[in-house]
């Protein structure tokens, strides 16, 4: 059937489709957006978020520490930095011959819950001086054990300990027997002479107090290497 007067003819007697719309060209870049950068909105996320996980790293798995003095010579140096597993005693106890890493005793603080997070979190990040000092030395008597120094040679429950780790030269002092009580630990620094330890000074330490187990030097690259 012929259109109006004027109307166009379709070709061959099939109409033609309506057209299409226009239709965007794809990409794959997202919308610009004008100002700040959304890299920046997202910085203080990633930088607390980073915070956070070393905070926890360090109060539950592994810590650094930095050896401040000779009392441990030649296993450590001063300027050494250890890291210490503290989980190694989670599920036991220390090993006699364990270089253990523990608490001084603590400053009095009455800080209540908020502050003693904010200490935490301070004292974790390093911007405040802990409330005690840390010291490191060698596991040689166990709770329940007795230990005699004759003439520098450690005798634990009546046998000498072979101790190839000690510095030179030798300490010769003579310590008499005692017991170490339940709950303790007897420590001593590799180097006698110059180690403030359970014979004098530090006395017996608290299972409680220990921090965990130093296992492996890191620093500087000259000494890096396993703790024995």
């Amino acid at each position: 059937m012929a259109g109006p007067p004027g109307s166009p003819r379709p070709a061959s007697g099939v109409a033609e489709p309506p057209a299409a719309p226009p239709v965007e060209p794809a990409t794959d870049r997202p919308a610009r957006r004008s100002g700040v950068p959304s890299f920046l909105l997202e910085l203080p996320g990633l930088v607390l978020l980073a915070l956070l996980l070393a905070l926890l790293i360090k109060t539950f798995l592994v810590q650094a520490f930095y050896i401040p003095s000779s009392s441990m010579e030649p296993t450590l140096l001063p300027g050494d930095r250890v890291l210490v597993n503290r989980l190694a005693y989670r599920f036991g106890e220390p090993a006699r011959g364990d270089v253990i890493v523990f608490d001084g005793p603590s400053s009095p603080t009455d800080d209540g819950p908020v502050g003693a997070f904010l200490r935490w979190l301070t004292e974790g990040l390093g911007v405040a001086r802990p409330s005690h000092e840390d010291f490191i030395k060698r596991v040689i008597g166990l709770p329940g054990d007795v230990v005699e120094i004759h003439r520098g040679a450690v005798y634990v429950n009546g046998e000498r300990l072979d101790e190839p780790y000690l510095a030179t030269p030798r300490d010769r002092r003579s310590f008499p027997p005692v017991e170490v009580p339940e709950g303790m630990l007897y420590v001593l620094g590799d180097n006698r002479l110059h180690s403030g330890d359970s014979r004098f000074g530090l006395g017996f330490v608290p299972l409680g107090r220990v921090v965990g187990k130093a296992f492996v030097v890191v620093w500087p690259p000259s000494r890096v290497g396993w703790i024995r």
